[in-house]
């Protein structure tokens, strides 16, 4: 049974169907697991075995009489900090809500339940999600899987360690600016960044509203494309079929490739290749709107970010790590209008940069540019944090200020990844992709 901590959840839920896995035996497991980790106080902030165990029976009951609601019914997974769980607290990673416990679900929990999924519990996370380290003083700092002196990658930082230390088969975080896919880069993860707006943010604890994303953190493509379809209630993608022979890639360099640690440069060279061999056509291009796109950034984001922690912040500033104190209250003065006017110039810049990728089948780059960094010195050099922060969420965040969709997969090289970038809306044509690239790099 011990197997079953490292399956995908697409094989733990065929196990299921066939009738050899039982949904309660492998809850069991999985809630044994998290129960005696050397790491599960930094890993779970809550564990919800009570919920885990009803939903797991009745899962059962359903697989026993063939009436499984979904591929995954039965499947354990974890949940993010900022997900509203009914009865149970929902804090942010912030001592700022401590104590705060939700009425109702989500409404991706309340989908995804109906869709069989079990609940495990409440992953840590970075301090109101307003960081891509992972690090976080105030309540914990999850484990790298590849390095025990490293920060795991953020803001959905325990969301992979659950899954990349076999405590859940997948898990659901949150991308602002590269919260799922920067941690499942550094945990060597599949993590789907969502075109904004596909799936709910009701009862989701919001960062910035108008880049807020929800997606999972998986083993495998397929692991990705079957929890999409249970946080939304829908049918999965048909993966089947896919070949690279005769896709057109863009290999992006306009900002992506400055800086990049050379362990992450190679990893994503090597990926290249094998995508060519692969039969993928692969063309070096720039990107002239990005820059500009990059130069906004921070007043769109800050802002944003300050109209929905505002009265937190202000009222308790002290109770704050005081970097994600100071970069919150960077938006306390970007003027409404030199906010409005920077979402119309975005908006302009988007419409470019979706003509100019329209001949390609999707955008490449690194996963990160850097390696992840060591936790303590972020904690005790202030200039290393701040450099470390903005690059790596760098890369991540061209498909969040482009508002597209984009999935980071392994390249076989520990903690570096692949980004596979696209327009809004194109999640299912992403993931048709990513599954042949998966194979290609395997």
């Amino acid at each position: 049974m011990q197997e079953w901590l490292w399956a995908t959840a697409a094989d733990l839920g065929r196990g299921i169907a066939a009738g050899e896995i039982d949904p309660v035996d492998l809850c069991e497991v999985y809630l044994a697991a998290i129960d005696t980790h050397p790491h599960l106080d930094r890993i779970y902030a809550r564990v919800t075995a009570d919920r885990a165990r009803d939903e797991a029976r009745a899962a059962s009951l359903r697989a026993e009489a063939n009436q499984r609601l979904s591929p995954l019914d039965g499947v354990p997974v974890s949940w993010k900090d900022l997900f509203d769980t009914a009865g149970v607290g929902t804090e942010a990673g912030t001592a700022l809500m401590a104590g705060r416990v939700p009425e109702a679900d989500a409404e991706v929990l309340r989908v995804a339940t109906g869709m069989g999924l079990v609940c495990l519990g409440k992953t840590h996370m970075s301090e109101i999600a307003f960081s891509g380290l992972g690090l976080n003083p105030i309540t914990a700092t999850p484990p790298c899987v590849n390095d025990e002196n490293a920060v795991p990658g953020g803001s959905s930082s325990g969301a992979a360690a659950s899954v990349a230390f076999g405590l859940a088969a997948a898990a659901v975080g949150s991308d602002t600016g590269g919260s799922v896919r920067i941690p499942s880069v550094w945990n060597d993860l599949v993590g789907l960044k969502t075109t904004h707006g596909r799936l709910s943010l009701d009862g989701v604890v919001p960062l910035c509203s108008a880049f807020d994303t929800v997606g999972p953190l998986c083993r495998s493509v397929e692991d990705a494309a079957l929890m999409l379809a249970a946080l939304e209630g829908g049918q999965p993608v048909d993966l089947a079929g896919g070949s690279l022979k005769g896709m057109r890639f863009a290999a992006l360099q306009t900002v992506v490739l400055d800086d990049v640690a050379d362990a992450s440069m190679t990893g994503y060279a090597a990926a290249l290749e094998k995508l060519s061999a692969a039969g993928a056509i692969i063309e070096e291009v720039h990107a002239p709107m990005l820059p500009r796109a990059f130069e906004m950034s921070l007043p769109l984001y800050t802002a944003d970010a300050y109209a929905n922690w505002a009265e937190y912040v202000e009222d308790a500033p002290d109770k704050m790590f005081p970097q994600i104190l100071e970069r919150v209250r960077g938006g306390r003065d970007v003027l409404a209008h030199e906010y409005l006017a920077a979402w119309d110039e975005l908006r302009d810049i988007r419409e470019a940069y979706d003509d100019w990728i329209a001949g390609y089948d999707a955008v490449l780059c690194p996963g990160a540019a850097n390696m992840p960094p060591d936790a303590d010195r972020l904690m005790t050099d202030d200039v290393y944090y701040k450099d470390q922060n903005l690059l790596t969420l760098r890369n991540t965040r061209v498909a969040n200020l482009m508002g597209g969709a984009s999935i980071a997969v392994p390249t076989g090289v520990p903690s570096v990844g692949l980004l596979i970038n696209g327009p809004a809306g194109s999640d299912a044509r992403m993931l048709r992709i990513a599954a042949s690239v998966e194979a290609a790099l395997a």
